[in-house]
């Protein structure tokens, strides 16, 4: 391995652990955002199911609630593989697909730091799985 080489390593290695502190604190908000939602509905007091906005308001909570958890799971998914990631870079398996063990591209990497699979066996992947959900660490 050259020098180069290491060097981005290392790099991607920090990119990936300022993402997984930036994932993290959005879950933490998350959280707090549904835990206060929950404490809201449960003191809200209206006068009855009819009252103009009642169901507007119960449906819109509701959306909000679908799209709050939502966003968390796919924050969690992005966690986890991004823990996968660096658990391969200490056993020394960062940057090989998991697939068929070739070098993954450095442009792949950078531009997906997490990526687990070379071009081919992603796409072969995501032929296998076509309703798999997709995710990019691009901020």
């Amino acid at each position: 391995m050259t020098q180069d080489h290491e060097q981005d390593i290392a790099d991607l290695g920090r990119r990936l652990g300022a993402r997984r502190a930036e994932l993290a604190q959005e879950v933490r908000t998350l959280d707090a955002e549904t835990a206060d939602a929950t404490a809201q509905a449960a003191q809200s007091t209206t006068g009855g199911p009819h009252e103009p906005g009642d169901e507007g308001d119960r449906g819109e909570q509701a959306i909000r609630t679908a799209v709050r958890h939502a966003e968390k799971e796919r924050d969690q998914q992005e966690l986890q593989q991004i823990a996968q990631a660096q658990e391969r870079m200490r056993s020394g398996d960062y940057g090989l697909c998991v697939d068929c063990g070739a070098p993954i591209a450095m442009e792949r990497l950078q531009a997906l730091p997490a990526a687990e699979r070379c071009i081919a066996c992603q796409e072969r992947h995501e032929r296998a799985h076509p309703g798999a959900i997709r995710i990019s660490l691009s901020s």
